[in-house]
């Protein structure tokens, strides 16, 4: 398998999730039930800086190339030195911390700042940890800031994932309900909805141009969704059936357990506990490729900023319980290269 790359010094225990950093294609962050977040350089194989946490780490995210965020199960919203690896605690949620996001406008920071310098005070206030607890709450987090959380606001469930694309956060809930907001104004979600999809929500990824975002299940599905409430655009959302085989005549159904859509052609990679990875263009309904199976479910995937990379965390995800765990592989987490099957078919 010589267009893909296992790394060295993978976690201890199942992955929780993947991310390239925003700035470098060769940077990846990887946060595991080990109680680590671990930073490696992609190219050189090797791990940089290893963090350890008292729980286990449902979550992490870049905020720019020497700093990160982090949450888990002992409640608490961390900054993380990659430099020093120095742990600042910014504060608590009352439950597990599920999900992080770090909202940046860095393009219109720099064109605000050479005509207005006011304006540049607003918008580099827009650059904003967002964090989702299991307690039923958003917060939002100025790093900078002395007293480090800005606001609190109330959801009516708990948070199981939340993604954001410019500046449209979208936060998936228990009871398959989502809110959309604009951080410019988080008073209230300017949508609710409900899932498409009809069994609980496993993963979310945002379209890169903006649009809308994709959901999938833990029944093997995968729903396709649109920001625009207007009608004629909501007649476009649609669902489809994936990562199920039919062996001897039985049905086998498996969790997406990720989603991650390509930074430049907005095509998307679905992953699941089938352990296998397939890309899809949302807009002709087609997948352009499976990539051959792997050895375990696969828990997080995630491309590097340029596209050029796909980062493949494989790992027990639990479906089989405790039974399953006794038997499971060591995590791994293989860097892929990627190459046409990520770019959308010319019709």
């Amino acid at each position: 398998m010589s267009d893909q790359t296992e790394l060295s010094s993978s976690p201890f225990d199942s992955v929780s999730s993947v991310h390239f950093s925003p700035t470098s294609p060769d940077h990846l962050l990887v946060s595991a039930w080990d109680t680590t977040v671990r930073l490696y350089d992609v190219v050189a194989n090797e791990q940089k800086a290893k963090i350890d946490h008292r729980a286990a780490v449902l979550t992490c995210c870049f905020g720019d190339a020497t700093q990160a965020y982090s949450g888990g199960l002992d409640n608490g919203v961390r900054e993380l030195d990659l430099t020093t690896e120095n742990v600042t605690c910014l504060g608590q949620h009352g439950n597990a911390v599920s999900a992080v996001n770090y909202a940046r406008d860095q393009s219109s920071r720099s064109f605000i700042s050479l005509c207005n310098p006011c304006l540049t005070l607003y918008l580099i206030a827009l650059e904003v940890l967002i964090s989702g607890s299991w307690d039923l709450s958003l917060k939002l987090w100025d790093p900078r800031s002395s007293t480090a959380n800005v606001s609190t606001h109330v959801l009516p469930e708990r948070v199981y994932h939340m993604d954001l694309v410019n500046s449209t956060l979208v936060v998936s809930m228990a009871s398959r309900l989502f809110h959309i907001y604009d951080i410019r104004k988080m008073s209230e979600p300017s949508q609710t909805r409900e899932s498409s999809l009809k069994f609980m929500t496993r993963s979310l990824a945002c379209m890169t141009d903006g649009k809308g975002y994709a959901i999938g299940s833990v029944e093997g599905r995968i729903g396709v969704e649109y920001f625009d409430p207007s009608p004629e655009v909501q007649d476009q959302k649609y669902a489809f059936k994936c990562h199920r085989q039919t062996i001897e005549d039985v049905d086998h159904v498996w969790p997406v357990n990720s989603l991650a859509f390509h930074p430049v052609h907005n095509t998307f990679a679905s992953a699941g506990s089938d352990g296998t990875v397939s890309i899809w263009d949302h807009k002709l309904k087609k997948r352009l490729r499976q990539y051959p199976k792997y050895s375990a479910p696969i828990a997080s995937v995630a491309f590097s900023c340029d596209g050029s990379r796909l980062a493949v965390g494989v790992s027990y995800t639990w479906d089989d319980g405790e039974e399953g765990a006794k038997t499971a592989e060591r995590p791994a987490i293989w860097i892929r290269r990627t190459g046409d099957e990520v770019k959308p078919r010319q019709l």
